[in-house]
């Protein structure tokens, strides 16, 4: 099939350096607050990229959890093919992809498990659902079908009817500490605009990158 029609003129919104935050976070979080004003749908969905033991890589849609000066946040179970990976090569690439707004963002870095006690405080803000959900599913694993899963759910409500239901061993949250971040605005004429914050022993330089 041929898609060299699929195209699209970007707007001429741009992005200027006077306009940048110092500190990259602090830029992301000016970003992510016009995303969720304007709607964007689920402005914290980013597409997570981690490498196997082969090289062979691999991404998947997880949602960030929060996020601060030290790094994004997202969860997951530690049995899953990300935890693998991060276990065997911690460094990973997450992708926001803003489309509506003609911007995305590239974080690369390096993913840190974090404390238990930080992961409690999240796991306990879930709802009850969620939680239950989280000591259901081996993650990555071959299950026989649908109806597995069904059933255990059924065993696990029934198991914690009765008073709150536990953080799992085997489930938290992973800090992805970033070493670069890629602010990308389209443009006209595909000169789009892009900015490159590195992280340069204590501090962050920003380079401007060919579209």
């Amino acid at each position: 099939m041929d898609l060299s029609e699929f195209r699209r003129e970007y707007s001429s919104r741009g992005l200027h350096r006077a306009d940048l935050q110092a500190e990259p976070l602090e830029q992301f979080a000016a970003w992510f607050a016009q995303a969720t004003e304007l709607q964007v749908p689920e402005p914290n969905a980013m597409v997570l990229a981690t490498v196997d033991e082969h090289g062979m890589p691999y991404q998947r849609t997880v949602l960030l959890k929060y996020f601060n000066a030290a790094g994004f946040v997202f969860f997951t179970n530690f049995s899953s093919r990300k935890s693998r990976h991060i276990a065997a090569n911690s460094k990973v690439s997450a992708l926001f992809p803003w489309i509506t707004l003609e911007r995305q963002v590239i974080v690369q870095g390096r993913a840190e498990a974090i404390s238990t006690a930080e992961s409690l405080r999240y796991f306990s803000s879930r709802p009850r659902d969620s939680q239950i959900g989280a000591w259901v599913s081996n993650q990555s694993e071959v299950i026989t079908s649908r109806k597995f899963l069904l059933q255990k759910l059924a065993e696990i409500r029934e198991k914690f009817r009765h008073g709150e239901v536990p953080l799992p061993s085997f489930w938290g949250g992973y800090r992805i500490v970033p070493e670069s971040i890629e602010f990308w605005q389209g443009g006209p004429a595909r000169l789009h605009d892009r900015f490159l914050y590195q992280r340069r022993v204590d501090a962050w330089h920003i380079d401007r990158l060919a579209p």
